[in-house]
């Protein structure tokens, strides 16, 4: 392991570069809720297409409450080049995904939070940087914001009442998104050998069943754990540490290292350490390493580890 990059620790770096820094090898999982490039908030907009409008709020929004507080693109676009973001987010998945290849044990897993529109983009980049795609699991969420907006009140607002009554109950956009993919990529191991000899020669490659039903009732790609009580708000996009602790105990075992290049506020590295592996953090986020770091301190885990 580079000594620039100490096990145990958060790093407030760029992950797509820091990763390029790490010996070959050297990582048992990477585990991590990767940027969606759906517009979210201004780091994950991955696509040279912008407008001024992009992430702008409006009065209406504001009315609307938070569900509502950023703009994104329609995803018919805003102009042509819109079109293209797909593309790009392959692209940007590309530039790091070659990396996390070269630095995994043969026969480690990645397993990748990705959004539901692009996460086909985030299979082939990593399919092509030379990863076998294992599964798509799917995480349950608790609870989910509907964003749908009502077509009939686009009309009203028009003074079109005749419309607004012909098309009432329709909606523009999406039913409510009550799931979200979990990527699971495997490092290929040797040719000529098998998954038995591969756990023997580095301690990866099978999954733990026994450990994972301790978090979920069947082992089933399906998975349901939640936020304990008052877990969240840390991140827009934190994720349930008992998510991630299932998902450490099903592809680790104590004392391996876990890395998370897109750290956020370290939900990830927290679930790693209430599990007895090893972690290792980047971020980009100054403001967001300050609250991993917290999080992790001795005093304060303690009393949060949750």
């Amino acid at each position: 392991m580079a000594v620039k990059y100490c096990m145990n620790s958060v790093f407030s770096c760029d992950g797509i570069q820091a990763v390029r820094e790490l010996e070959e090898s050297s990582i048992h999982l990477i585990l991590s809720d990767i940027p969606y490039g759906i517009g979210v908030d201004e780091w994950d907009v991955l696509h040279s297409n912008t407008n001024s409008a992009l992430l702008g709020t409006s009065p209406a929004q504001i009315r609307a409450g938070a569900v509502f507080r950023r703009r994104g693109k329609p995803l018919n676009g805003w102009s042509e080049a819109d079109r293209r973001i797909p593309a790009e987010y392959q692209r940007w998945c590309e530039s790091f995904a070659g990396e996390w290849l070269r630095i995994l044990k043969p026969g480690a897993s990645a397993l990748v939070f990705a959004g539901r529109r692009l996460s086909h983009r985030c299979i082939v980049a990593f399919e092509n940087a030379g990863f076998t795609f294992k599964d798509s699991l799917a995480w349950l969420r608790q609870s989910a914001p509907h964003r749908a907006q009502r077509i009939s009140m686009v009309f009203q607002r028009r003074r079109d009442e005749a419309n607004a009554e012909k098309w009432d109950g329709w909606r523009i956009g999406n039913l409510r998104p009550t799931f979200e993919p979990i990527l699971w990529f495997v490092k290929p191991y040797a040719i000529g050998t098998t998954i038995a000899d591969n756990v023997l020669a580095y301690a990866v490659g099978a999954f733990n069943e026994q450990a994972f039903t301790r978090y979920e009732k069947v082992p089933d790609n399906v998975l349901r754990s939640g936020f304990a009580k008052g877990e969240g708000g840390w991140h827009v996009a934190q994720k349930p540490v008992k998510l991630l602790q299932s998902l450490i105990e099903l592809t680790t075992i104590p004392g391996q290292l876990v890395l998370d290049p897109f750290c956020g506020s370290g939900s990830t590295l927290v679930a790693a350490k209430l599990t007895g592996r090893a972690y290792m953090g980047f971020e980009v986020d100054a403001e967001a390493v300050k609250i991993a770091r917290e999080r992790l301190a001795p005093d304060v885990f303690e009393v949060n580890g949750i």
